[in-house]
């Protein structure tokens, strides 16, 4: 898939791209280490029910799903036929999906142990405030990654991508260096494992 994914109030919230299932042997080599990365944290922190934020597809907490039975999983998106025809072919008897913006969670405070956005947190207009409600929802950890920057829009350049905008990906409002995202985390807890999946930033935070 290519192209961009656009809210209803016309920001550009991602790409389409299916980095999941793409054959490009480099990408399936970055994305098996991405991966790898966050089911280690994921175990670590072992959580009996998670909230996912920008779910897309359903790709992740699907896995999940089926990696942890016993416990519950709610995802959720946006509205957009690609992500909800995802979410037909990725069902689980633990998994919940729900069609809903992550800016004002409708959740009750500590209602899961954990919540988890994966390369999500760079295309939110406020990402402090979506944090703030992941932690509010949250009663263990938070499960975060974004691309670190400014290496993220290097590599854009090198392969020749986004020149016009100076190598940065459509619909990433926000820009991390691993240490300024780490930053950004503490603010809500102690971050208790920090990982560099290359070219991510991966974060366990402990609330």
């Amino acid at each position: 898939m290519s192209g961009v994914t656009v809210s209803e109030d016309g920001v550009v919230t991602g790409n389409t791209y299916d980095k999941y299932g793409s054959g490009n042997p480099v990408v399936r080599r970055l994305m098996s280490a991405f991966e790898r990365n966050l089911d280690e944290l994921l175990d670590r922190a072992a959580p009996s029910s998670l909230l996912d934020v920008g779910c897309g597809e359903g790709v992740l907490v699907h896995r999940w799903a089926a990696r942890r039975p016993q416990a519950r999983m709610v995802g959720i998106d946006l509205e957009e036929e690609s992500i909800q025809e995802g979410w037909s072919r990725r069902r689980a008897p633990n998994l919940e999906y729900r069609v809903m913006e992550a800016a004002n969670l409708p959740f009750a405070d500590a209602e899961f142990e954990l919540a988890s956005a994966i390369e999500v947190l760079e295309h939110v207009p406020d990402p402090e405030h979506t944090l703030s409600e992941m932690a509010r929802c949250a009663r263990g950890h938070l499960l975060v990654s974004v691309p670190r920057e400014p290496l993220w829009r290097m590599l854009n350049l090198a392969r020749g991508a986004y020149w016009t905008s100076l190598g940065n990906t459509p619909g990433h409002l926000n820009h991390w260096s691993r240490r300024s995202f780490v930053e950004l985390l503490s603010r809500h807890g102690e971050v208790v494992e920090a990982r560099s999946p290359f070219p991510w930033t991966m974060l366990l935070v402990r609330l």
